[in-house]
C-alpha cells in the first residue's frame, strides 16, 4: 500500500471513529432519557435536591449584593466624599513648633476652590467649648463649632425643625444657632420648643433657629457631639480674635476623585505656607472600602454555607444512582454481552447523574431568580441580580453531578458480565 493509500485508510478510519462515538454518544443520552421516561417520580425527586441548592446560590448571592449596597448607601451618607484638612505642627523642635504657629485661614480655602475644579462644598471649622447654661444652676461643658452654611452638604445634616444657617447669617454676623436635638431636649424640653429661644454663649445672646440631627450614624468619624451648638464662623472667631481656623473641609462631586484630591489639597495648602508647616488630610474612602470588603467576605461565607445543600443534593444523587444500578445489574449484563465496553456503560451512568443534576440546576437557576425578578417587577425596590451567581450556581450543579455521579458509573462499568447476567 502506498502512502497515498494509507492515509486515506488513517483518515477514513478516524472519520468512522468520530462517527461512531458521536452515534454512540446519542445512543446514551437516548438511554439515559428512557430510563428517566420509566421512572419519572424518581427523576424529579432526586433533582429537587439541587433545585433548592441551587436556588440558595442565587438567594444568598443577591441577598448578599443587597446588604452590600444598603451598607454602602448608609455609609456615603457620611459624606465619604469629604476632605478633612488640619495644620498638624510645624518647626524642628518643641519650642519652634509653639513660637511658629502656622495654622490654615479662610484664604487657604478659596485657594483650593480656585485651583481644584472638583470642589463642590466647602467650609471652616472653628472648635471652641463653652459652659452653657441648663437652667437649674446646671451648665454643661457644650461643643460650638463656627461653621459656613455649606458644613450641612458637607456633613449631610437634617433639620428637623426651623432652618439651617445660611449666606446671609454668615456675612451679615447675625448671632444665631442651630443646636442638636440632644441640646434641644435637654434644654428646652422638644424640638418646637427650641426654637426661638435664646442663651448665652460667653456672655454674648444667641438665638436658636434650627434644630438638627446627622443622616446616619457616623461611628464617631464626625467632629460632631450629642451636645453641638453651630454658628456662623464669622461670629465664632470673635471669640478667638484670629482669622485661623482648625480644619478646612471640601466636598468632592464624586468618591473616586477623594484620593487624588487629598494629595492635590495638601500640595496647594503647603505650597502657601513655610516648608516645615505640617498639614495633613484624612478622609473616609477607606472606611467604605473596608465595609465592601467584609461585605463581599460575608457573602462569599453565605454562598460556601449554601453549597452544603447542592453537597446534600450530590449525595441525593449518589444513592439514587446506585440504587440505580442494582436495579439493573441485568441490563448492564446483556448489554456487555452484546458487546458494550467499560467507557461506554461508564458514560451512560455518568450522563444520567450530569442531565439529573443539570436539569435540577435550571429549575433552581430559573426558582432563584424568580424572586427578585418578582420583587422588581411588583415594586419599588430593585434588587441587584449577579449574572455570576447564574454562573456559579450551573457549573457547580454539573460539577456535584460529575464528582457524585462518577462512583455509581464506575461502579456500573466494574459489573462482571457474566455475574451480571445471573442476578435475580
Amino acid at each position: 500500500m502506498n502512502p497515498t493509500d494509507q492515509a486515506r485508510q488513517i483518515s477514513f478510519q478516524q472519520t468512522l471513529m468520530s462517527a461512531r462515538r458521536t452515534m454512540l454518544m446519542s445512543e446514551i443520552l437516548r438511554l439515559a432519557m428512557d430510563s428517566f421516561r420509566a421512572s419519572k417520580m424518581r427523576f424529579a425527586l432526586t433533582a429537587l435536591g439541587m433545585v433548592i441548592g441551587t436556588a440558595s446560590v442565587i438567594l444568598v448571592v443577591t441577598i448578599g449584593m443587597t446588604g452590600k449596597q444598603y451598607i454602602l448607601q448608609e455609609l456615603q451618607k457620611i459624606e465619604t466624599n469629604s476632605v478633612e484638612l488640619e495644620y498638624a505642627g510645624g518647626g524642628a523642635t518643641a519650642a519652634e513648633r509653639v513660637r511658629y504657629n502656622d495654622f490654615l485661614t479662610l484664604d487657604d480655602e478659596k485657594a483650593v476652590i480656585a485651583q481644584l475644579p472638583g470642589v463642590i462644598y466647602a467650609s471652616p471649622i472653628l472648635t471652641m467649648h463653652n459652659r452653657i447654661s441648663f437652667g437649674g444652676g446646671v451648665t454643661k461643658d457644650t461643643l460650638v463649632l463656627g461653621i459656613s452654611p455649606q458644613y450641612q452638604n458637607i456633613r449631610n445634616l437634617l433639620v428637623t425643625n426651623g432652618r439651617f444657617l445660611d449666606d446671609t447669617d454668615d456675612s451679615s454676623h447675625i448671632k444665631c444657632a442651630v443646636v442638636t436635638q440632644m441640646f434641644a431636649k435637654e434644654r428646652y424640653g422638644s424640638d418646637d420648643s427650641a426654637i426661638g429661644q435664646t442663651f448665652e454663649i460667653s456672655g454674648i445672646p444667641f438665638t436658636i433657629i434650627g434644630v438638627f440631627k446627622q443622616a446616619v450614624d457616623d461611628f464617631g468619624q464626625s467632629e460632631l457631639e450629642d451636645q453641638t451648638i453651630l454658628i456662623p464662623y464669622s461670629v465664632a472667631r470673635y471669640f478667638t480674635g484670629t482669622e485661623s481656623v482648625n480644619q478646612i473641609y471640601f466636598s468632592m462631586r464624586s468618591m473616586e476623585e477623594v484620593p487624588d484630591a487629598a494629595k492635590e489639597i495638601k500640595r496647594i495648602v503647603q505650597a502657601r505656607h513655610r516648608a516645615n508647616s505640617v498639614y495633613k488630610t484624612q478622609t473616609l474612602k477607606a472606611m467604605l472600602t473596608i465595609a465592601g470588603e467584609i461585605a463581599n467576605a460575608l457573602t462569599a461565607i453565605l454562598v460556601l454555607v449554601a453549597a452544603v445543600t447542592l453537597a446534600v443534593g450530590g449525595v441525593g444523587i449518589m444513592n439514587i444512582m446506585l440504587a440505580n444500578v442494582r436495579a439493573r445489574v441485568r441490563e448492564i449484563g446483556i448489554r456487555k454481552a452484546l458487546g458494550a465496553t467499560y467507557r461506554e456503560i461508564k458514560l451512560q451512568f455518568l450522563a444520567e447523574a450530569i442531565i439529573i443534576s443539570l436539569v435540577g440546576g435550571l429549575v433552581g437557576t430559573i426558582v432563584g431568580l424568580a424572586l427578585p425578578l418578582s420583587i422588581r417587577f411588583f415594586t419599588n425596590y430593585n434588587l441587584p441580580i449577579s449574572i455570576w451567581s447564574v454562573v456559579i450556581a450551573l457549573t457547580s450543579a454539573m460539577l456535584v453531578g460529575v464528582i457524585f455521579g462518577t462512583i455509581p458509573a464506575t461502579r456500573a462499568a466494574q459489573l462482571n458480565p457474566v455475574e451480571a447476567l445471573k442476578y435475580e
